[in-house]
């Protein structure tokens, strides 16, 4: 009854925080929530875990604080939290006149990309305005045993969403929609004009260089995670080792501290000359494809540098990325200034909706 009671005077709290609607099951008095104005990072760790996340890994502005069976230093999957990563080494290449931004991207990958996506650019790939199409099906649990560690190549994965493909394609520019298939044609890009692997630029152009010690984007057939790390759960099964196959798109393995540094180094402009590091901020004036739920609104909210630009309550906009893989959900975002900058790492349960917390995570780490 006491942990009933802490899960929802929780909820109630976030709620009204994230401005998110939770199930009916937490429709109790809200006199003992925490007033949401005043909602901190704390606030949300002390009452976890509960039925919706098994653990928590907050770091905000480089202080580390945990619940549940999770320490400070453990390692997470970031699912997509890598497009920043990957879009990070293509500008680089960008600026290093390897890569040409409205360069068409067929003419780097003839044999990958289908005629009919013959205009799109390297720039529409970027800022998700393509318009390739949706990706094919990918692994799940209904797959059967062993679902989790099976995978696919980048190229068959890209010719099996080119050949499922019924609707006409958009024009190139028009809308955005965010799709993970360009990450996967960026990687294959970066490959394509370095001749070497994209795990190697990658370590080459942002790991090292940044000292992430405990960053990684592991090959195909390894679907171990270093430790410490949580241990995670779908449906009752232990699928802390799995496929990273989602690869230049979410394939990658980091810390709350090595994904504060990244994010730190890329707003300071560490990573990018000038011309370049302003494209990291810039979104493109279009509108959001119908369907698209990750922007607020209609109007585009993914940057050039594979950002999310997120309000916050007070109207400031924030910027970061969240990824997720089975038993994962992270993100890392940041004021402009840098001024505040939280990461998070939560273990969902998968009993429960987990995005009303992680509204209020990042609400509470970059206000004050």
């Amino acid at each position: 009854m006491r942990i009933r009671l802490a899960v929802t005077t929780l909820a109630l709290a976030i709620a009204v925080t994230a401005g998110a609607a939770l199930p009916t099951a937490a429709a109790t008095p809200a006199s003992s929530a925490p007033a949401s104005a005043n909602l901190t990072v704390q606030d949300i760790l002390d009452h976890l875990p509960d039925d919706v996340v098994a653990g928590a890994l907050i770091r905000r502005d480089g202080v580390d604080a945990t619940a549940g069976p999770v320490t400070a230093d453990a390692h997470a999957r970031i699912g997509s939290v890598t497009k920043a990563f990957t879009n990070t080494v293509v500008l680089q290449l960008v600026a290093g006149h390897r890569i040409g931004l409205d360069t068409p991207a067929r003419r780097y990958l003839p044999r990958v990309l289908p005629e009919a996506y013959g205009r799109v650019t390297v720039r529409q790939l970027l800022d998700h305005t393509s318009g390739l199409p949706k990706p094919a099906p990918t692994p799940v649990p209904a797959d059967g045993p062993g679902w989790q560690l099976k995978g696919v190549a980048p190229e068959k994965f890209l010719r099996d969403s080119f050949a499922a493909a019924t609707d006409a394609p958009p024009a190139p520019g028009s809308e955005q929609q965010y799709n993970g298939l360009n990450s996967f044609v960026l990687g294959l890009i970066v490959e394509r004009v370095t001749g070497h692997s994209f795990t190697d630029e990658l370590q080459r152009r942002i790991i090292r260089p940044l000292h992430l010690r405990h960053t990684s984007l592991p090959a195909a057939d390894d679907p171990t995670i270093p430790s410490p790390h949580a241990q995670v759960y779908l449906d009752g099964q232990d699928v802390t080792e799995q496929s990273p196959y989602p690869w230049a798109e979410g394939g990658m393995i980091s810390t709350a501290a090595d994904l504060d540094r990244f994010i730190t180094a890329l707003f300071r402009g560490d990573l990018l000359p000038s011309a370049q590091q302003k494209l990291v901020f810039e979104v493109p004036n279009v509108k959001s494809a119908a369907g698209n739920t990750n922007c607020t609104g209609q109007a585009a909210c993914y940057s050039m540098g594979g950002l999310l630009r997120y309000q916050l309550p007070s109207g400031e906009y924030a910027w970061g990325k969240t990824g997720s893989r089975p038993g994962w959900d992270n993100g890392v975002f940041a004021t402009r200034d840098l001024r505040h900058r939280v990461v998070y790492s939560l273990n969902p349960t998968g009993t429960g909706n987990d995005l009303p917390y992680i509204k209020a995570i990042v609400n509470a780490g970059l206000t004050g």
